[in-house]
């Protein structure tokens, strides 16, 4: 896997191990997946049914908040995924570098990475991340966004609030009768520690 992701920057490893850089999928279900467990594996089958699409799940090495996982760290992530579905390990770090390399996919998350994906620290300011978002909106991908609690717990579902109207159709919102999974992968590892 290590060698192909040097020279394609996203492979693929399917549920029995097989390894392909080919065929691109429709959609992707991008995280961290520390670790995988059923909010993640519910939002995607929220998003399957709606999309009429099978959606794969994604793991950047690189991170736009993180530094890079290290290669140890990549291998157990993806081994969560021996019996789930295929998962594709990138570079790409943010939405703009994943539209250049799955034209036209749905990214699938949930609201609090759709919060992040419109916060103009990550751009430099709301000009370039506006130029950013029209570059994901022209590669004819888009964003399917599940609810998920926020900081005061309440269940948010999406609202592009602030935008223009030219990004309406980048934005899906999964409402909450579509899926509502009040799980933390932070948690589940404060639990694990102890």
């Amino acid at each position: 896997m290590w060698n192909l992701l040097t020279s394609q920057q996203a492979v693929c490893i399917e549920s029995g191990g097989t390894i392909r850089t080919d065929s691109r999928p429709s959609a992707l279900l991008s995280g961290s997946f520390n670790p995988l467990h059923h909010g993640h594996l519910s939002l995607a089958a929220a998003a399957a049914k709606h999309l009429g699409v099978e959606v794969h799940f994604e793991i950047s090495i690189t991170n736009a908040d993180k530094p890079e996982l290290p290669r140890e760290e990549v291998d157990r992530r993806v081994s969560q995924f021996a019996t789930v579905g295929p998962v594709w390990v990138t570079r790409a770090a943010t939405f703009v570098k994943k539209a250049e390399l799955f034209p036209g996919a749905a990214f699938v998350l949930g609201w609090d990475t759709a919060v992040r994906v419109l916060d103009p620290k990550y751009y430099g300011g709301e000009v370039e991340r506006d130029l950013a978002l029209l570059t994901v909106l022209e590669s004819g991908s888009k964003f399917v966004v599940g609810g998920r609690l926020d900081a005061t717990g309440a269940f948010r579902v999406w609202e592009a609030i602030g935008l223009s109207a030219e990004f309406d159709p980048l934005f899906v919102t999964l409402t909450e009768a579509d899926f509502r999974a009040d799980v933390s992968s932070t948690v589940l590892r404060n639990k694990a520690r102890g």
